[in-house]
């Protein structure tokens, strides 16, 4: 009934019809030895997944990779990904959806990302005894699994062959539960991955030209909260440069930003302007523009690179704190709101001085004003920044050591 009205539950609805033939088809096309199956909630999930899907495909270069997504956010942005060209959704969990998807798929192994537990399919596997890995897992003490009404979703987590976590606290919550020898704490795939990224770092097209000489912050995957925030030191600011990359990029919520922020413009305006310039035709004058409203989706990763100070939203609501190790990785102090007990790295990260975390509009202008005024406390909360994602680096290694062992 939703998807009626709302674009992503007609997505959702689209997008699941006929996967069982587009799967099966698929399969009996191809010429293949093995058969791995990686399940992701969404996007978030998948980049936390990549890394070793990518070293995956050099140790089996034969084998078929499936990639499937419950979120459209995720599966809208993958199914165009050059890399990996099988992608779905997984039909919803059930019975029967679950038996006649392994059937048809007959997997060699299945990897899961992070969390997202699907009853029928994971207990489908298990009694299949094929190989199921949880990457990058967290874990809780107040998670269900926990608790002493959670039997039903601790039958899920008893189909796991083996739990790679993030931290020691997530191991000693599922060591209460999991028997020890099924778990390793091999760290946040994410690091490796946002390493790869700004090791091979490729430049945005226009983002130097508009940054020129000044000093520049970015703020990344801003909600409403977020952005409330920021409106009165970017007013105050005109001689420094702001690019802000909302995480909803729908015309509505776009042209909400763009109001909060005088003298913005769009990326894709921007660009246009540039085109202008280059052609030699006639440039659009916009000598007042000191704030980037980035209109699309894929460059948030890279647009940290250009960054003095990098912010990153998901802090001041419901959803959660957003990725801020892309933002680190670069060497760049990061700051963010008060809601981030879910993320661990950003207490650490806090704690190693790389991060710092404000609760309104006049903490946030006070942490800026000292960063910006005291080039030290800047170089040393930048490098802080970076170690803590080196540090954490070699998740991806751990995982494909073991798959290794396997023998599959």
């Amino acid at each position: 009934m939703v998807s009626f009205w709302n674009r992503k539950a007609k997505l959702w609805i689209q997008g699941r019809r006929n996967v069982f033939e587009q799967l099966r088809n698929l399969l009996q096309s191809t010429t293949h030895a093995k058969v791995i199956w990686m399940h992701c909630a969404s996007l978030g999930e998948f980049e936390q997944g990549r890394p070793v899907l990518q070293r995956i495909k050099k140790e089996f270069p034969e084998a078929v990779i499936i990639i499937t997504f419950f979120s459209p956010s995720g599966y809208e942005i993958v199914k165009n990904n050059k890399d990996f060209k099988n992608v779905f959704y997984l039909p919803m969990d059930s019975f029967f959806h679950a038996k006649k998807w392994m059937n048809i798929l007959k997997p060699d192994l299945v990897l899961w990302v992070k969390y997202e537990y699907w009853h029928y399919y994971l207990h489908e596997i298990k009694k299949r005894n094929i190989p199921l890995l949880m990457i990058s897992g967290v874990y809780r003490s107040n998670q269900i699994f926990f608790r002493w009404y959670g039997g039903f979703y601790r039958s899920m987590l008893n189909c796991f062959t083996h739990f790679f976590l993030q931290n020691e606290d997530s191991r000693d919550q599922l060591q209460k539960i999991i028997s020890e020898e099924k778990i390793t704490v091999s760290g946040d795939t994410r690091c490796d991955r946002v390493i790869n990224i700004a090791e091979n770092f490729i430049d945005v097209p226009g983002i130097k030209e508009f940054c020129g000489n000044k000093r520049v912050i970015v703020a990344g995957s801003t909600w409403e909260d977020d952005e409330t925030e920021w409106t009165h030191f970017v007013k105050q600011h005109p001689d420094m440069k702001f690019i802000i990359a909302p995480h909803e990029i729908d015309k509505e919520n776009l042209a909400d930003v763009k109001k909060e922020f005088p003298g913005s413009l769009y990326y894709s305006e921007w660009m246009i302007n540039q085109s202008g310039a280059n052609d030699g035709s006639s440039k659009l004058v916009h000598s007042n523009v000191n704030c980037l409203i980035i209109d699309n989706i894929g460059m948030l990763s890279r647009l940290y690179h250009y960054a003095t100070i990098t912010y990153v939203g998901g802090g001041f609501g419901d959803d959660g704190l957003h990725n801020i190790l892309e933002a680190a990785v670069y060497g760049k102090p990061v700051i963010f709101g008060p809601a981030y007990s879910k993320n661990f790295e950003a207490e650490e990260m806090i704690d190693c001085l790389g991060a710092i975390s404000i609760s309104n509009a006049l903490e946030l202008e006070r942490v800026l004003n000292n960063l910006l005024n005291n080039e030290n406390d800047l170089i040393l909360r930048s490098k802080a920044a970076k170690n803590y994602v080196y540090k954490n680096a070699g998740a991806t290694d751990k995982i494909i050591q073991f798959i290794r062992n396997l023998k599959m």
